[in-house]
C-alpha cells in the first residue's frame, strides 16, 4: 500500500438487462434472457474503457421448486455462474478487476480455494470474492438444506470458513515454484509447504492447496452487509463493501461505524472501501433525465406477487401503508432501512417498491454528467463514501452514457484515474498485498492485513 493521493474507487454490478425492474421492457434492453457470453464481454470491455476497478457479479443461488407461481411476468437475475464467468471475461479483458459472488454455505473451502487461486494466476491477479453467507428459503431447499443455520451462525461459519481458505492459500511460499533445479534435481524448497491441519467447529481438514499462493496473495475480499453482525464482518474481513444509503447522512454514519469497527480489528481505516450503490440516469437536462427515468417507472408489473426486499406483501393493499411484519432471516440491515424510510415519509407498498425496492435502497441520482459527477464527489470529499458500485438501471445504454460521459468529467476533476497505474485489482484499490505468515523470509506490508489465525 503506497502513500499517494486519495482516489475515487469505481465498480460496476453487471446484469441481464439492467437493474430497474422495467429495465428488460425497454426497446433498447437486451431482448432474450437466454445467456449470452457476447453481451457480457462487451460490457465489461466497455468498464475496462471507462477505467472502472472492477465489474461485480452476483449469485442468486438456488429458486425453489415451488416458486413458480407467477413466474411467466417475473423478471429474475437468472445467468452464468459467476465463477465460470470471470474465468472466461479474464480471457478477452487485461486491466479490469472481477469479483464473483460466493456463498459460504453451498462450497467446500478446500474446493473454493482452489478455484479462487486457479483464477487469479488465470486473470494475472484481477479476481476479487464477495462473500455471501445468507440462506434463503429457495436456495436451501436447492441444496437440501433441511435445517438453515440462524443469521448468527452463518456468520459464525464464515469467519472459520475465511480462517480456512486464509491458511489454504498460505500453504506455499510465494516463490515455492520459481526456482525449480534441474543440475540437482530439487523442484522446491523443502522448507516452501505450509500443511494446513485445522480441527475446528465447522470444518475438518489436513492438507496442503494443489495451487501456488494467489499472485494478490488472497483475492479481494467484498462483501455487503448492512447488519451489525455483518457490519464487523466486513470490518474484520473485507476489503470492500457495498453499502445502501439513500441520504448522506445515513451514508456517514455508516462510513464512520464501519472505519471505527476496521481501527477496533487492528486494521488501517484504508484497507476497507466503503462503495454504496448508486443508481443513475444521465441525459442532456435534468428534466431529460427525469423523463427517461419515468419511462423504466412506468413499465414496471406490480400483477402476481410482490415481494419486498424477501417479504410477501401480495395480500396487502398495493396504495396502502406497510403493514407491521417480522425481521426476515436474511438482509436483516436493508429490512430497518425500507421500514425507517416508509415510516419517516408515510410510503405506500407501491411507492415503496418504486423509491426502495426497485433500486434495492440505493442512492438515485438523475441529471447531466455534471450533476452526477458532483452528487459522486460530494460523498467521496464529505466522508459518505471511498467510491461507488455503479447500478446501472438500464443496460447497456447506461453504463456506456457514464463511460462516455460522466468519467472523463471526474477524471477532470482529478479524482478518477484517466489510465490503469498497475495490473492487479490490489494495485487499482491501493490495497495492501497480505504477507504469508508462514513464510520466513518474508515481512508485512504496512499497514498490514488481518491474517488467518
Amino acid at each position: 500500500m503506497t502513500d499517494k493521493k486519495r482516489q475515487l474507487a469505481l465498480a460496476v454490478f453487471l446484469t441481464r438487462h439492467g437493474h430497474h425492474p422495467g429495465a428488460w421492457r425497454q426497446p433498447n434492453s437486451a431482448n432474450t434472457g437466454k445467456p449470452d457470453f457476447r453481451y457480457w464481454a462487451d460490457l465489461v470491455r466497455t468498464a475496462e474503457r471507462g477505467k472502472l476497478d472492477a465489474a461485480f457479479f452476483a449469485d442468486f443461488v438456488g429458486q425453489s421448486g415451488d416458486s413458480t407461481k407467477g413466474i411467466a411476468r417475473r423478471h429474475a437475475f437468472l445467468d452464468f455462474e459467476p465463477l465460470t464467468a470471470t474465468a472466461a471475461l479474464a480471457s478477452i479483458t487485461s486491466h479490469i478487476g472481477l469479483v464473483a459472488t460466493v456463498n459460504t454455505n453451498f462450497e467446500q473451502p478446500y474446493a473454493l480455494a482452489r478455484r479462487f487461486a486457479s483464477l487469479d494466476h488465470i486473470s494475472g491477479g484481477r479476481i476479487g470474492w464477495n462473500i455471501v453467507s445468507s440462506l434463503e428459503g429457495g436456495a436451501a431447499k436447492s441444496f437440501g438444506v433441511d435445517q438453515p443455520p440462524s443469521h448468527a451462525e452463518r456468520y459464525a461459519r464464515a469467519h472459520e470458513y475465511l480462517a480456512v481458505v486464509k491458511a489454504l492459500w498460505d500453504s506455499w511460499d510465494d516463490d515455492a515454484f520459481e526456482d525449480a533445479d534441474r543440475e540437482t534435481g530439487v523442484y522446491r524448497k523443502a522448507d516452501a509447504v505450509h500443511p494446513v491441519h485445522h480441527d475446528g467447529e465447522y470444518f475438518h481438514l489436513d492438507s496442503v492447496l494443489d495451487m501456488p499462493r494467489p499472485i494478490q496473495g488472497y483475492p479481494v475480499f467484498a462483501q455487503a452487509g448492512n447488519s451489525e453482525v455483518g457490519r464487523d464482518f466486513a470490518a474484520r474481513h473485507a476489503e470492500m463493501i457495498y453499502a445502501a444509503a439513500q441520504f448522506i447522512e445515513d451514508a456517514q454514519a455508516f462510513y464512520a461505524d464501519v472505519k471505527a469497527r476496521v481501527v477496533a480489528h487492528g486494521r488501517a481505516p484504508d484497507t476497507l472501501k466503503v462503495m454504496p450503490g448508486l443508481s443513475f440516469t444521465i441525459a442532456r437536462s435534468l428534466q431529460e433525465a427525469q423523463d427517461k427515468f419515468g419511462e423504466l417507472e412506468e413499465a414496471v408489473d406490480f400483477s402476481g406477487d410482490l415481494n419486498l426486499m424477501g417479504q410477501d406483501v401480495s395480500a396487502y393493499p398495493l396504495d396502502g401503508p406497510l403493514p407491521d411484519l417480522p425481521e426476515p432471516e436474511n438482509g436483516k440491515g436493508r429490512w430497518k432501512q425500507l421500514t425507517a424510510l416508509a415510516k419517516r415519509e408515510n410510503l405506500t407498498i407501491r411507492q415503496l417498491f418504486l423509491r426502495f425496492n426497485a433500486v434495492r435502497g440505493h442512492r438515485v441520482v438523475l441529471g447531466t454528467p455534471v450533476d452526477i459527477a458532483d452528487q459522486i464527489q460530494d460523498w467521496f470529499e464529505r466522508g459518505a463514501a471511498d467510491g461507488f458500485n455503479l447500478i446501472p438501471p438500464l443496460l447497456p445504454s447506461s453504463l456506456e452514457d457514464f463511460v462516455d460521459l460522466v468519467v472523463p468529467e471526474l477524471q477532470r476533476r482529478g479524482i478518477f484515474r484517466t489510465e490503469y497505474e498497475g495490473t492487479t485489482l490490489r494495485q487499482h484499490l491501493n490495497l495492501p498485498r497480505p504477507f504469508n505468515p508462514n513464510s520466513k523470509s518474508a515481512a508485512p506490508e504496512k499497514p498490514t492485513l488481518e491474517t488467518a489465525a
